[in-house]
């Protein structure tokens, strides 16, 4: 059963529209064999994208820096199921070899910066990688485009940072929503939808970008709020203990990682080129009443107090997202629950 709505538990009711299908359209379809490539594929997203295309028979290349992460859904038998190749979006040759090597008809393109605080630390990097990185795969694909060699669907993965701050009284946002980035994380994405979807009205690329909304599961770094509250809560004692959050009043819109790849994959097969997607659950809960469902999940009794460490020091009071545009267009619905999130966080972690 999906959580309750908004109330003394502070979660905050999805957007209205859903006609109860689950899944997507595109994962109902008969099983065509793709060619698909994941950048970014060494990280945690990109795990259960991989993992989620090796279901639909798709022959799936991985590129990025760095060992896959741990913990997540691939096993050693479905990592060798996958071509590896190593790719660094900073460099421009490298680029073109491994989309030429590859000729994909698909493309994920997930590599990024993905931690406001690492963006912080090096904004170059940041937009070397999230904005300049997402120019040179798609000056590549261009080229490859206009030579006749392949021309094929870009996901291009965004951020709900990109929205910044906006009034509780105007949630859930769609996709018209003013886009007021408030971290360097949240410019440098907004940069590359720019870019991309530049791409496409001038090149004709069949780009598609998201604004994707927080997720998490298995495989998700231990920094990240809901694996950090599985952590702390199950190194509680019973009861007498003390669960440390930031802002408790923050209310976060969360997905499955798994219903996030759903949307990404359905995107990529059945979305519209040169628009932009929320993806979303539609629901908001604060990170305070997360921290209960923690709690409760896990079976122990703590007090639950706010820690000025773990606030970070520019943030956005709400944010919860409409899914309506990405429904109508595939068919997707979200079929996991938070309660999902984090028992299945819960069971990785006793592994």
């Amino acid at each position: 059963m999906r959580a309750a709505g908004l109330v003394a538990d502070g979660t905050v009711p999805r957007a209205r529209g859903d006609d109860g299908r689950s899944g997507s359209r595109a994962a109902r379809r008969h099983v065509v064999t793709r060619r698909a490539l994941v950048t970014g594929g060494h990280g945690f997203v990109a795990q259960w994208a991989i993992g989620a295309m090796l279901d639909r028979g798709w022959s799936v290349t991985a590129a990025g820096v760095g060992p896959p992460v741990e913990g997540g859904p691939l096993d050693s038998d479905r990592r060798a199921m996958v071509r590896w190749e190593v790719l660094d979006v900073t460099q421009q040759a490298q680029v073109g070899e491994v989309v030429e090597r590859t000729a994909p008809e698909l493309i994920l393109h997930l590599a990024a910066i993905s931690r406001v605080l690492d963006a912080v630390r090096d904004p170059g990097q940041a937009y070397d990688v999230n904005t300049v990185g997402t120019v040179r795969l798609l000056t590549e694909v261009a080229r490859l485009k206009h030579a006749s060699a392949c021309d094929p669907a870009v996901l291009v993965v965004g951020s709900a940072e990109q929205y910044g701050r906006h009034e509780a009284s105007e949630m859930p946002l769609d996709e018209t929503a003013a886009q007021r980035p408030l971290t360097l994380y949240a410019a440098s994405k907004t940069a590359q939808e720019v870019a991309a979807l530049q791409a496409h009205r001038s090149d004709g690329l069949r780009v598609v970008c998201t604004r994707s909304f927080n997720h998490s599961g298995p495989g998700q770094p231990a920094e990240f709020l809901l694996p950090a509250l599985v952590a702390r809560a199950r190194a509680l004692p019973q009861s007498g203990g003390r669960l440390a959050i930031g802002n408790g009043d923050t209310v976060r819109d969360f997905l499955h990682v798994a219903d996030v790849v759903e949307a990404y994959l359905a995107l990529l097969e059945l979305g519209a080129a040169g628009e932009t997607y929320n993806v979303c659950s539609g629901e908001g809960a604060s990170v305070r009443a997360l921290a209960e469902l923690v709690l409760q999940r896990v079976g122990a009794s703590a007090e639950i107090s706010s820690d000025p460490a773990l606030t970070r020091p520019v943030d956005v009071p709400v944010q919860i997202g409409n899914n309506a545009k990405l429904r109508h267009a595939t068919g997707w619905t979200p079929r996991h629950t938070r309660e999902d999130i984090i028992d299945d966080l819960i069971h990785a972690a006793t592994r």
